[in-house]
């Protein structure tokens, strides 16, 4: 029996009629951390979207725990799906205890993941970091047990030493729990030294993939990616 959590097979999704992925193949396995790297607009988010069931597909299927699904995300959720936006989404409003209440998160879970929401719990959301409000977002989605989850951007903004502590939490995750990561992620390095497996993208498709150590002995082609985002930004 296979171990893939997740997968696309000739996947092209986007907005309304317009396609922002063309043909993309991708699939991410228990246990293991897997990064989507590229620039802006080179279809990271929408990959997530699709995956989680937010956009149909135009053409291909997405496959999750082994069965090709378009069902909506909220279903997806209750099989097994974890999903961290990137724009931390916690209710600003509530305090640390009632966003983890919302969620039908027990507390002391989520503090075991970070202790240091232990001393937080009755303050505000938005009053918080955005350390902090990430800590929350990632600790909620993963005290819920996923088999799989999505991640993207959760270096946004945020100092190297709380990225570090949000990425190895990740890597935990996986390799204690046998959850499968899909992580969208910015920062290079900061990926190469956390993944399993790295796919590469530019303009909707993937460029390159392989190992961690395999992309990042071919780093001139992901700072090409990179390169090509910012060109078409410019003239954009």
């Amino acid at each position: 029996m296979s171990d893939t959590l997740i997968e696309a097979r000739g996947l092209s999704a986007g907005y309304g009629k317009m396609a922002v992925l063309h043909d993309v193949d991708l699939r991410v396995d228990a246990g293991e951390v897997v990064a989507l790297l590229g620039a802006n607009g080179a279809g990271k988010t929408t990959t997530l979207l699709a995956l989680a069931g937010e956009l149909p597909p135009l053409d291909g299927d997405v496959r999750f725990l082994g069965e090709v699904t378009t069902a909506p995300m909220h279903a997806r959720c209750r099989k097994g799906l974890g999903y961290v936006t990137e724009e931390r989404s916690v209710i600003m409003s509530m305090s640390v205890a009632d966003n983890l209440k919302l969620a039908d998160v027990d507390p002391d879970v989520a503090s075991e993941i970070f202790p240091a929401l232990d001393g937080i719990m009755h303050r505000s959301a938005g009053l918080c970091s955005g350390g902090e409000q990430q800590m929350l977002s990632l600790a909620r989605a993963l005290s819920r047990h996923p088999k799989v989850l999505l991640a993207d951007e959760l270096s946004l903004g945020l100092a190297p030493l709380i990225v570090s502590r949000l990425l190895d939490t990740i890597r935990r995750a996986a390799d204690e729990r046998g959850v499968g990561v899909l992580l969208v992620e910015q920062q290079v390095q900061q990926a190469l030294g956390v993944a399993d497996r790295v796919y590469v993208m530019a303009r909707g498709e993937i460029l390159l993939s392989g190992t961690s150590a395999e992309v990042e002995r071919d780093l001139a082609k992901v700072e090409a990616a990179y390169l090509q985002g910012d060109v078409e930004a410019r003239r954009a």
